[in-house]
């Protein structure tokens, strides 16, 4: 267990009889659905014993259409999101998509989120470390498990000691992915603790023309799959309606299906513990 977690999680029960949880919307929209989701999920997780950190993105950067939404201001946004974590005493994170936003984003948040698509971006990571956060690095949808490494050898070099790193899902042909769960142990390996994305692993990127699409029925069944296959945490993005979400819906768990899932991811975890 590292100590930074142990840090991070202060006043949240936090051992090896529980996974932790990186949860949230995919964008912040608005204060309501920011506070009824941080709400919500924090109180299941307080009732479960899951350490829990709030997650959701600022400002969108990666969007498959110019029309698509973006964000309410990122001011605005970070602010929300550090409310929001001081409110229900939960750590909060968000993704940053240039080395200028690092520092201004440390502020607000206790993770620094490096995006899949940018984690080879050499002056973002070294941005990131050097706030002095904990820096979650996504894996590429076009790398190996094992070329993270590479990637954590420039978090280093940076001064990182304090790093997460989360697989997502891998390229699989035109608008497809899939979530290989050898790359677990393989990241594990390389000493930080491992997460997996569930919500994202399920994406169809561009699949729906000028937007994403996504089979969120099927992110519980690899949230269980990566949990029996050695993951520290889990990413799952939720929304109390994610049929009318301004990013990423068809991927979201809705909001109402979170206690049921939860307790079963669970007892996956603790069965595999012992």
């Amino acid at each position: 267990m590292k100590t930074y977690l142990k840090d991070l999680f202060n006043g949240q029960q936090y051992d090896e009889s529980n996974f932790f949880l990186i949860a949230g919307p995919c964008v912040v929209e608005n204060e309501e659905l920011v506070m009824e989701v941080a709400g919500k999920v924090s109180g299941i997780c307080s009732d479960l014993g899951i350490p829990y950190i709030f997650k959701a993105s600022y400002r969108k950067a990666n969007r498959t259409s110019a029309s698509s939404f973006t964000g309410i201001g990122d001011d605005n946004g970070l602010t929300l999101l550090k409310k929001a974590g001081e409110k229900f005493k939960r750590p909060v994170t968000s993704d940053i998509h240039s080395h200028e936003e690092a520092a201004h984003a440390a502020k607000y948040v206790d993770i620094l989120q490096i995006p899949a698509f940018l984690c080879r971006q050499t002056d973002l990571i070294e941005a990131a470390v050097q706030t002095g956060r904990i820096v979650n690095l996504k894996k590429g949808q076009f790398l190996s498990p094992q070329e993270m490494g590479q990637v954590i050898e420039k978090a280093r070099r940076a001064g990182a000691k304090k790093l997460l790193l989360t697989e997502r899902g891998t390229s699989f042909g035109y608008n497809n992915l899939v979530a290989d769960m050898r790359s677990i142990p393989i990241l594990r390996r390389l000493g930080y603790p491992v997460i997996f994305d569930a919500t994202h692993s399920v994406q169809l990127p561009g699949g729906g023309g000028s937007r994403s699409g996504g089979q969120r029925e099927f992110a519980p069944v690899l949230a269980r799959c990566a949990l029996a296959a050695g993951a520290d945490g889990l990413f799952i993005e939720t929304h109390p309606q994610p049929d009318r979400a301004l990013s990423d819906g068809p991927n979201m768990i809705p909001l109402a299906d979170m206690p049921g899932l939860l307790r079963e991811l669970l007892k996956v975890y603790r069965a595999v513990k012992r």
